[in-house]
């Protein structure tokens, strides 16, 4: 018999950003294993193709760069951006659809993205994974094996601009140093299931 979904106190949409190779993904996966029917990971619209074992509507909805671009002219997102030749963007109707459903909205965002929640009328909190140092983040992007040397150094300059951007006073609510995964994954879960403030 199922239990009723665990509710937290504070059902605002959760943002979650950090620079590529920190385990944000691991960290929120965790909390829906935990937390089963509590969250609901926002899928991305992008206009990449999909990579082997990737699914339609649970990795992200693929579309074509028109349909994308008929979706920004309707002002059909919260947050977009381009990442190399492709689009990226999360969509008001993803979150209101989940939030119905009573359930509590995780987005996975990059700093570009998360400037432009903070922008619109979607009142979220903000949650920050760092590395717990640069020298860290790198030997984890190299360790994955996954991508070329060109890349990494790309996602290495943008950790860069992200650790920078998370040290504005304000950004972010919390921010988590993911050095150690059970410690980091408490330190979430706690902050998640805290209560709202009035501030």
């Amino acid at each position: 018999m199922s239990s009723a979904p665990h509710l937290p106190p504070d059902r605002r949409p959760i943002v979650i950003s950090g620079p590529s190779g920190v385990g944000k993904g691991t960290l929120y996966k965790r909390l829906f294993e935990k937390h089963p029917d509590t969250f609901a990971l926002s899928v991305s619209h992008t206009t990449r193709k999909p990579r082997p074992g990737e699914q339609e509507g649970v990795d992200y909805h693929y579309v074509t760069k028109e349909e994308f671009q008929d979706l920004i002219s309707k002002a059909g997102f919260v947050e977009w951006a381009q990442f190399g030749d492709n689009l990226y963007g999360t969509s008001k109707k993803t979150i209101q659809e989940q939030s119905a459903k009573g359930r509590v909205v995780v987005l996975d965002i990059e700093m570009e993205g998360v400037k432009q929640v903070q922008r619109s009328d979607i009142k979220a909190r903000y949650v920050f994974i760092a590395p717990p140092s640069e020298e860290e983040l790198e030997k984890r992007l190299r360790g994955r094996a996954t991508d070329a040397e060109g890349s990494i150094l790309k996602r290495l300059a943008q950790a860069k601009l992200e650790l920078e951007y998370a040290k504005t006073p304000g950004v972010h609510d919390k921010t988590i140093v993911n050095d150690d995964l059970e410690k980091a994954y408490k330190e979430l879960e706690d902050w998640v299931y805290t209560p709202p403030t009035d501030s």
